[in-house]
């Protein structure tokens, strides 16, 4: 396996990457990651970046113990380290003429469907920009309720929602061991995991690092996520210098590799969906773009029935209205009842804001 197979390629880093045991920024391992991203990019690899440190950086600018931090005082540690974080990644990739975003997630961005199509789309026109989104939670407003709890699953729901094709949990060890590698000397490192249930059914492995809060079983969970998005995923360790060219030289790590096919599982997510809210009935040239991988667009819209809001699940039925297809609508039905027939250019004159132009997005859309 390698990365070079890659077109999307998210990258999770843990706090104890950047902050080392004395609480000092670790800048010559982040310039040594800046390089290796630069070079993914040359190969027109879109790369996300999820990145823990907020809070550990926060810690370390108002000489705070992590581990005494009550949960409100550490949503404004986080507020006041989210800065740090990313003055941090400006400085240093800005020397590399890399162009980073900020995207601050909770837990409904990517669980509740129509909020994770919102955000696919920020990522996909950031892309376009040229820009590298880094990723964390958005722990400000997170409680214990409502969080992730750690970025190795945030990681997986990115991944998951951005369509990537593999997933980088770079960690402080060298991937999946049949054993504790610190506490057991002969525990050896498991490759490949082609199995999930099979290949992993005797591992139990706990750690945890004085910044970091996800220890091995997280990462199990953030690999079931993958492996049902026809995601592969990769543990490896990050504290070498130049972590992902250590990766592709020496593949001293772990892959998940998911058997779930790209289009397998985006169809299962939108197929599996609770019953349809509702159905478009549209014309002949609008099945035959259809047809064609082309996105829904309102002029060759008939009828709209049901009620249904912007994200839900819908049916699409032809002339004869037999269903063909279905998926996932970027407008309600009130919105589609005023813009059905007309062109995409009239939309914002008939609706009085900005919208998208596609009724359903080809991505977005399962032919039956």
């Amino acid at each position: 396996m390698h990365l070079k197979n890659s077109k999307i390629i998210v990258i999770k880093i843990g706090s104890s990457l950047l902050v080392d045991e004395k609480k000092k920024i670790r800048k010559k391992w982040l310039i040594s990651f800046a390089k290796d991203i630069k070079k993914l990019k040359s190969k027109n690899k879109k790369v996300i970046i999820v990145s823990s440190g907020a809070i550990a950086l926060g810690c370390k600018k108002m000489n705070y113990n992590k581990a005494n931090l009550k949960l409100e005082k550490s949503q404004a540690i986080a507020s006041i380290g989210q800065i740090e974080l990313m003055n941090l990644f400006s400085e240093i990739f800005s020397k590399f003429k890399l162009n980073i975003s900020q995207i601050l997630l909770t837990l409904d961005d990517t669980e509740e469907r129509r909020r994770s199509i919102n955000a696919k789309r920020t990522f996909e026109n950031l892309f376009q920009l040229d820009y590298i989104p880094i990723v964390n939670e958005n722990d400000t407003i997170a409680t214990s309720e409502i969080k992730y709890g750690d970025n190795d699953r945030l990681a997986s729901r990115v991944a998951q929602i951005t369509n990537a094709d593999t997933l980088v949990l770079l960690s402080d060890v060298d991937g999946l061991f049949t054993k504790n590698p610190k506490i057991f000397k002969d525990a050896k490192l498991i490759k490949r995991v082609n199995n999930l249930i099979k290949d992993i059914k005797d591992i139990n492995i706990k750690g945890i690092t004085e910044f970091g809060s996800g220890g091995m079983n997280t990462k199990i969970e953030a690999a079931k996520i993958c492996n049902l998005s026809g995601c592969n995923m990769i543990i490896a360790n990050g504290l070498y210098l130049n972590p992902i060219n250590e990766i592709e030289r020496n593949d001293n790590c772990t892959w998940f590799i998911s058997k779930t096919s790209k289009l397998h599982a985006r169809k299962k997510w939108i197929i599996s969906s609770v019953s349809p809210k509702g159905e478009l009935i549209i014309d002949d040239g609008a099945k035959k773009a259809l047809l064609n991988g082309k996105s829904l667009l309102a002029a060759g819209i008939k009828k709209v029935s049901g009620k249904f809001n912007k994200g839900d699940h819908i049916k699409i039925l032809d002339n004869k209205k037999k269903e063909f297809a279905r998926g996932l609508s970027s407008f309600s039905s009130r919105e589609i009842d005023k813009i059905m027939g007309c062109h995409s250019n009239e939309i914002q004159k008939i609706l009085g804001y900005v919208s998208k132009s596609e009724v359903v997005h080809k991505d977005d859309m399962v032919e039956i």
